[in-house]
């Protein structure tokens, strides 16, 4: 009887499962263009060995609630066209519109107020964002 209880307990771990999977991840901040009622901001996500890039904004057609969105850009490449929609309709006019699988982006020109961006996602989510802030995301882009 003791034989079996040494050999089990010696046995256990060769069978037993792992109860956790260690994983390498992280979200680094790269750029943060607005904080407070209505954030936005662009971040690098590493997963194990892939990395995509997400650009997170609160939804501003809710004004009662706070309703978080993220635009997902699965690589570099992807992250690359939405900064070339942000410098072509800058050179564009009031109402240009840029249209992606995933996104729309539309330039509306206020008299007082400057340069604006409506950024559109499928899911209908939406958020506003001004030409400095283009600009800002331009140049983050543009160094990576």
């Amino acid at each position: 009887m003791k034989p079996l209880i040494i050999l089990s307990l010696f046995a256990t771990p060769f069978f037993a499962k792992a109860q956790f999977t260690i994983s390498n991840s992280s979200t680094t901040s790269l750029l943060e263009l607005r904080q407070g009622t209505f954030p936005l901001e662009l971040q690098r996500v590493i997963k194990e060995t892939d990395t995509c890039y997400v650009l997170e904004f609160r939804d501003q057609q809710f004004t009662s609630e706070v309703n978080m969105s993220t635009l997902r850009f699965g690589n570099l490449q992807q992250l690359r066209y939405f900064m070339q929609a942000l410098a072509v309709l800058k050179k564009g006019n009031t109402g240009d519109v840029a249209k992606f699988k995933d996104y729309t982006v539309k330039r509306v020109d206020v008299k007082k107020d400057g340069i604006w961006y409506t950024l559109i996602c499928g899911e209908g989510e939406t958020t506003n964002f001004q030409q400095t802030e283009a600009d800002k995301m331009v140049t983050a882009i543009k160094s990576l």
